[in-house]
């Protein structure tokens, strides 16, 4: 069949050219239809838990996606007049923000004080700070750091820093605007301030911003990342090949692969995101091995003096298979990301998974075809690399023995080292430093108030019963609970204000200070303050629409994916033991992330599995041999497993990126092994030879090939690993060493375990 399909190819060549060409043309089109998601819960499939808790209480309460401004004095004091006017200006200015709903700030806290015995005053804390006395400031800021709704949440206990919090309501007609729009104008505003006080420093942060982060990152890593991987090929195959042409067709079939993979994506409706745009890069790598195959074996059968055509000819009828069982193998394994359960990595495996079929196609057509059209130089000699292959050979079949133990100790200390692996994920930190988002949400941890949360929507069990003295006292227990762990910044409760307005209505005294014990008092307390609320500061944030439940915001420092949920269960079972009537789980973006890490792996792992059955069945019919079959296991298994070993060491944590490497990686690191086994079997059928012999066959026709592709390969995904976001940086590299770790185990191990477990002299077909 392949030596039939080489003879139709060549002979025609022009119209192969002229079709493939044409189908590129019609992929091309739907370029345009291309979108980008900025949105974090694409993260999130539609079933997840965690995702229709969340949006549950938002449906109830307000959204709590955000702009937080953080202002910073350099002279480190905010109460002083011209830092407070700053703080007056910046907040009312905020209004103007593309989708704003509320504004909060020092400036507009609606501070509360009795008038007489029955009045109660409501007004903004800060009114025309121009024209404040030093007694006005002072009484300010003892206010506000008395405030428990604003410290660590709008003013730092030292006030030194201070934050005007923007809630945003982003429409969802059109997200590919909605966020950069109102990122624009944020920016432009912060530029805006920093002109009008320079001594004072501005940091921008919140949930919008990071949506924006996982975007525009994406678009750098996009502009960076894919000419820097050209570059890296380029340079690699200009050396190892010594070739122009080869040099040149091979780019020609990698952006045919990936204009295809991606023109497809646009037509099937696919929004690109962060993890998706790193496919072009993934495509181009693997792209390059289907080339690298066909080329060395054309090159070097030129090289012994075979004309351009045979030559070809030749390439193509011992490569066909192996190319495209690895190009079958290595779309399973990316199509089995399809069990994860973040969306992002279901399309990055389904666009790769694309990419990867239209590189085998233009492989076999585009590329011979060029080749043919091209001239070619080659000077008729043995290279040198083929000598070292052979010489290579004749150590690993002189060492059999010694190596099989050696590399099995290598295996088993590093696999061993796979349990010390920490679940762990912090999804701010899936950003460098250097990125501007990442470099300000630290700051305002450090100094103000924190990105991370657990909200709770808290019942009572009756409309109005948010007024009950009994529930109150539970939430103000729980509030409470909170505060008393370490890890906690902020609590905004309802029980503080209602506390506060106890106070007021009892002439300010501070001994009243506490929860009111009668429910129609509170009911009133609370239906006069909210009466007194200007427009656009009620509490629909805070209460739902019934009044029979609460919003509970707990807003915490950067934790780990694992102390977050650890805190999250000390919190259900201080619940079940303390208050009864209120046990309920928490929802938040930080309790999303944090879920999602543990659910990805167990959905993976099944995932794997079926690509590990489905890849090693195709094996055994391709191979015609259950034993060649059951033997690929191992060296397609040990890489990521001595990858992830070597990652324990390195790293010992494992997120939600890492999840996907072991499906990812497995249809790679298949390809070494079936075209060493592939030449194997061809020297053990067709030439009757002896395993020995077969090993040195194998390595002497595509040892060269597999280190070369190795090399691509390994480079590619380095260069991922250079991206500034941690789910690329951190899946390139650890795919890097997996494929790294492939060839040593297709170098070191297969071969010694075909010689000895494959004894049995077979004659020729």
């Amino acid at each position: 069949m392949s030596r039939h399909y080489a003879d139709t190819l060549l002979k025609w060549r022009y119209l192969f050219l002229v079709l493939m060409l044409g189908c590129a043309a019609v992929a091309f089109y739907g370029g345009q239809f291309l979108g980008f998601s900025t949105d974090y819960r694409v993260f999130f499939s539609k079933e997840n838990p965690q995702l229709q808790a969340f949006e549950e209480l938002q449906n109830t309460y307000t959204k709590n996606d955000n702009v937080l401004f953080v202002l910073a004095p350099k002279d480190g004091n905010v109460f002083q007049r011209d830092v407070l006017a700053a703080v007056e200006w910046l907040t009312e200015e905020s209004w103007q923000i593309p989708h704003s709903i509320r504004v909060d700030s020092i400036s507009n806290f609606q501070n509360t004080y009795a008038a007489g015995e029955d009045d109660l005053i409501v007004e903004d804390l800060i009114y025309q700070a121009e024209t404040l006395s030093a007694d006005d400031i002072a009484s300010i800021k003892q206010v506000a750091l008395g405030e428990p709704l604003l410290v660590n949440r709008l003013i730092s206990p030292r006030a030194h820093v201070t934050g005007i919090n923007v809630t945003i309501q982003l429409p969802g007609v059109n997200e590919a605007i909605e966020v950069p729009e109102t990122v624009a104008f944020s920016r432009e505003l912060a530029a805006s301030f920093s002109e009008q006080f320079p001594d004072i420093d501005i940091y921008i942060t919140g949930m919008v911003f990071m949506n924006n982060a996982f975007s525009e990152q994406s678009f750098k890593d996009m502009t960076t990342l894919v000419p820097l991987m050209f570059g890296v090929i380029f340079i690699v195959l200009a050396l190892l090949l010594r070739s122009v042409t080869a040099t040149l067709t091979t780019f020609v079939v990698i952006i045919l692969s990936i204009v295809t993979a991606m023109g497809i994506t646009g037509w099937l409706g696919i929004r690109l995101t962060p993890p998706a745009a790193s496919a072009p890069t993934i495509i181009a790598t693997l792209a390059v091995a289907d080339c690298v195959h066909i080329l060395v074996n054309f090159i070097h059968s030129m090289q012994k003096g075979m004309s351009k055509r045979d030559a070809m000819h030749e390439s193509l009828r011992i490569n066909l298979q192996p190319i495209f069982l690895t190009s079958i193998t290595t779309a399973i394994g990316f199509m089995s990301m399809n069990f994860s359960d973040a969306p992002p990595f279901r399309d990055l495996g389904n666009i790769v998974a694309m990419g990867v079929m239209a590189a085998f196609v233009y492989s076999v057509t585009v590329l011979p075809a060029l080749v043919m059209l091209l001239p070619v130089k080659v000077k008729l000699r043995q290279d040198g690399d083929v000598h070292l292959m052979d010489h290579f050979a004749d150590f690993v079949v002189k060492h059999r023995n010694t190596l099989l133990i050696t590399v099995g100790v290598v295996v088993f200390a590093l696999v061993s080292q796979v349990p010390r692996n920490e679940l762990n994920d912090e999804f701010v930190k899936y950003f460098e430093p250097s990125v501007d988002f990442r470099a300000h949400t630290d700051f305002a941890t450090e100094n103000l108030t924190g990105i991370y949360t657990i909200e709770y929507s808290l019942p009572s069990g009756e409309s109005n019963g948010i007024s009950d003295p009994g529930y109150l006292r539970d939430v103000a227990a729980l509030s409470e609970w909170f505060r008393a762990q370490p890890a906690v910044l902020h609590v905004n409760t309802i029980t503080d204000i209602m506390q506060r307005l106890n106070m007021n209505m009892h002439g300010d005294d501070k001994d009243w200070y506490r929860l009111p014990d009668n429910r129609e008092l509170a009911a009133q307390y609370l239906l006069l303050y909210e009466m007194s609320l200007p427009y656009g500061l009620d509490l629909n944030n805070q209460l739902n629409v019934g009044k029979s439940a609460t919003r509970l915001t707990v807003t915490l420092d950067s934790l780990s994916s694992n102390n977050l949920l650890k805190l999250e269960r000390q919190a259900k079972e201080w619940m079940q033991n303390n208050t009864p009537n209120i046990v309920v789980d928490g929802a938040s973006p930080s309790i999303m992330f944090a879920h999602i890490g543990k659910r990805n792996i167990e959905s993976m792992l099944v995932g794997a599995t079926v690509a590990l059955i489905l890849i090693s069945g195709i094996l055994i019919f391709a191979l015609r041999s259950l034993k060649m079959g059951l033997i690929s296991l191992l060296p397609n298994l040990i890489p990521a497993a001595m990858g992830f070993g070597l990652w324990a060491l390195l790293v010992g944590r494992v997120g939600l990126a890492l999840s996907v490497v072991a499906s990812m990686t497995l249809g790679i690191v298949v390809d070494d092994t079936v075209h060493f086994i592939s030449k194997y079997l061809r020297a053990r059928r067709e030439q009757g030879a002896d395993a020995a012999t077969a090993v040195r066959y194998a390595f002497h026709t595509v040892g060269t090939a597999l280190w070369v592709t190795t090399l691509v390969l390994s480079a590619g995904f380095i260069v991922l690993a250079q991206s500034v976001f941690e789910l690329n940086s951190s899946m390139g590299l650890l795919t890097a060493i997996t494929i790294l770790f492939a060839l040593f185990a297709d170098f070191f191990l297969l071969p010694s375990l075909l010689m000895a477990i494959d004894k049995k002299p077979m004659h020729r077909a």
